[in-house]
């Protein structure tokens, strides 16, 4: 085992001790004792039901990222990679095609050692706690389409990445920048039209007070807008939702029909002034232009690292090659990749926090805000006391007691 093989190694155990850690710190903080915030909306035996919950998805977490762990520790120490490149290459269709095999064997082994535990998240855990309202039809389905959808986006761009890579010599990163950008920004703009009505349906927003009361708030603050959409999110979960996602002629502004049921005019409006308040502090934008550098860093990282010999090394692969280099990169990217998660996540919470304070400001209406927070949270079993270093580590919102308090303190 070389120096690189022993960072991978020290990386994913730590990472995995530091999550296990982060979880049990977030079960000590489970208490019978109902915030203060949430007396008269949060009944004792749904206060109960959330710290359920939480316990059965973290125990979950528990068993499925162990198994993991040891899956991929099995196949990398029973040197599954180099027997899976020999039988890739004895195939003899070029470096392209052979890699897209290689790395399609891979995601789909993981696909289907993964699949036993989704079934069981979907139908069992979810099922109990009263959210899942998927089919075994549709659940199907829904797999069938993202394999279907992953075959037709995927390739073309993991083709391009290995052509570059495997010809363009010293430009092969920044071409593969350029043209990763200009794939990335053309999924924006097709996913809210073209990908996402292959799941759910999203119908217009039907005339009358709330589809009034959005537009006249929405035309208070000059964010253009000529619909609203209803997603059919009651059609896999009970779980409540409102989303912004697109750019130009295809951007939309989505509400579950789930969050429509459960909410007032005045709070959903103050929900759509939050998600309008990401676009107009520029928030996308900026989200965005991040993840653009982030990846031009990492080809730039890793046209150091595709043809490391010491790399191969550390997975007994005795050949070099674009498609393996790929996937053991982002492996030895994990601890950089682990930082730069952290301060991504602390600046999600940032805008969140700044995306409320500019629903509240724009509505004049704290109330609204308020009360449509705690119908979340009470509706989607949030927990409401999750440890400090939880949020750190896993949290791109504050938690709700503190956007709550936060925005309570704004009017004072």
């Amino acid at each position: 085992m070389n120096f690189i093989a022993i960072v991978i190694l020290i990386a994913l155990l730590f990472d995995f001790a530091l999550n296990r850690f982060a979880d049990h710190l977030n079960l000590t903080r489970l208490q019978d004792h109902l915030p203060r915030e949430f007396e008269g909306v949060y009944d004792p035996e749904r206060y109960r039901k959330s710290q359920e919950y939480l316990r059965a998805n973290t125990h979950f977490a528990w068993v499925t990222a162990s198994f993991d762990l040891i899956v991929l520790l099995a196949f990398w120490f029973g040197k599954g990679f180099p027997l899976l490149d020999e039988g890739v290459r004895a195939l003899n269709f070029g470096p392209i095609i052979c890699g897209l095999i290689y790395m399609a064997a891979l995601v789909l082994f993981k696909a289907l050692i993964s699949l036993p535990f989704g079934i069981y998240h979907t139908f069992v855990i979810e099922e109990r706690f009263g959210f899942n309202q998927t089919t075994r039809a549709t659940y199907f389905l829904d797999l069938l389409k993202g394999l279907i959808l992953a075959i037709l986006l995927g390739t073309p761009l993991l083709a391009g990445i290995l052509a570059f890579f495997e010809y363009a010599g010293a430009n092969a990163w920044w071409l593969c920048w350029i043209a990763v950008t200009l794939y990335m920004l053309g999924v924006q703009f097709i996913a809210p039209t073209w990908i996402m009505p292959l799941f759910n349906k999203f119908i217009p927003l039907e005339a009358g007070e709330l589809k009034s009361a959005i537009l006249s708030y929405a035309d208070s603050i000059k964010f253009p807008i000529e619909n609203v959409y209803v997603m059919d999110g009651s059609k896999r979960s009970n779980k409540s939702n409102a989303f912004f996602t697109g750019f130009g002629a295809h951007r939309r502004i989505v509400l579950f029909d789930t969050l429509i049921r459960q909410h007032s005019t005045g709070e959903l409006v103050a929900v759509l002034a939050h998600e309008m308040g990401h676009y107009k502090k520029k928030h996308i934008i900026q989200s965005l232009a991040i993840g653009i550098l982030q990846m031009g860093f990492m080809l730039f990282l890793l046209s150091f690292f595709i043809s490391y010999q010491g790399l191969f090394d550390a997975f007994y692969m005795p050949r070099t090659s674009v498609y393996a280099g790929l996937i053991f990169f982002a492996m030895l990217f994990s601890p950089l990749g682990f930082f730069i998660g952290l301060i991504m996540q602390s600046l999600s919470r940032r805008n969140e926090t700044e995306a409320d304070r500019f629903a509240v400001q724009t509505t004049r209406d704290t109330q609204s805000m308020v009360d449509a927070l705690k119908k979340l949270s009470v509706h989607n079993l949030s927990n409401l006391l999750p440890h400090p270093f939880y949020v750190f580590l896993n949290y791109s919102h504050p938690p709700v007691l503190q956007r709550i308090k936060t925005i309570l303190a704004e009017i004072i």
